[in-house]
């Protein structure tokens, strides 16, 4: 587009984004999200998840600016230039994984998660879970304190903290990972096809409870967990080209812990 972009701004309620969303709008002036050609967001990663879950119908480009703690999906922060970087910025699309649920109260539930679906045990007791992947049993009886599965783009997250594997983006697979395994002591969870069809049944769910969270979506005492990748769903994140997703997720690699 040849005129300067219609830009709105989202800000977490951190102070620092709030002062920063002042400053953005009185210079690139203010755009409700319903008529922006972009959406910039201005906060941390956790932010920036809930502004994709709460636009993502608007079908339009995102591009963060980290003012929080973690900002793995963001940009740095600079007020100068934004329209020109918006304008050579490189777009990643984001497929979500879907959840579809049913809790003890036969109630079904859907959620979706850009990061992981992630199964967890409610209570002391370890959660067993039977995996099942395009309807075959692939682990009879998982005794762990949960598992989860994850997107490239999550697979820096939850996932690796779990010692799961780093996806890079592009990568036509999920990640499935243990939380905590006891039983297969040595099991490390699997890389799967992205097409894949993953059911995650919960054994004794009245003995040993378990939760489900798509993100931030949480569903108490789950019975069966249905989980696979949505591709009609593509929220596009924007990136400096300097410092794209992809070179974020290959530096994560080799991190070196301190001596």
């Amino acid at each position: 587009m040849n005129r300067a972009p219609a830009i709105a701004f989202l800000a977490s309620q951190h102070p620092g984004s709030q002062k920063a969303l002042g400053e953005l709008e009185q210079r690139y002036g203010r755009t409700d999200p319903a008529r922006a050609d972009v959406l910039v967001v201005l906060g941390g990663d956790g932010f920036m998840l809930h502004t994709l879950h709460e636009h993502v119908e608007l079908d339009l480009p995102v591009f963060g600016m980290r003012l929080g703690d973690v900002g793995f999906l963001m940009n740095r922060f600079a007020p100068d230039g934004l329209v020109e970087r918006i304008r050579s910025a490189r777009p990643v699309t984001l497929n979500p994984l879907i959840m579809e649920c049913e809790d003890a109260g036969g109630e079904r539930h859907r959620a979706v998660a850009f990061n992981e679906v992630s199964l967890l045990r409610q209570i002391n007791q370890a959660a067993h879970i039977r995996i099942l992947v395009n309807g075959r049993v692939r682990l009879d009886r998982l005794v762990a304190d949960g598992i989860l599965v994850a997107t490239a783009a999550g697979s820096t997250a939850y996932n690796l903290s779990a010692h799961g594997p780093i996806l890079p983006l592009g990568t036509e697979a999920v990640v499935l990972t243990p939380i905590s395994p006891f039983r297969p002591r040595r099991w490390q969870g699997a890389i799967l096809p992205a097409n894949a069809e993953i059911e995650l049944e919960v054994l004794q769910p009245g003995r040993r409870p378990v939760s489900a969270t798509a993100d931030y979506d949480e569903v108490r005492d789950v019975g069966r967990v249905q989980v696979r990748l949505n591709r009609d769903i593509g929220p596009r994140l924007l990136f400096d080209p300097e410092h794209s997703l992809e070179e974020r997720i290959l530096q994560e690699q080799f991190l070196v812990p301190d001596a």
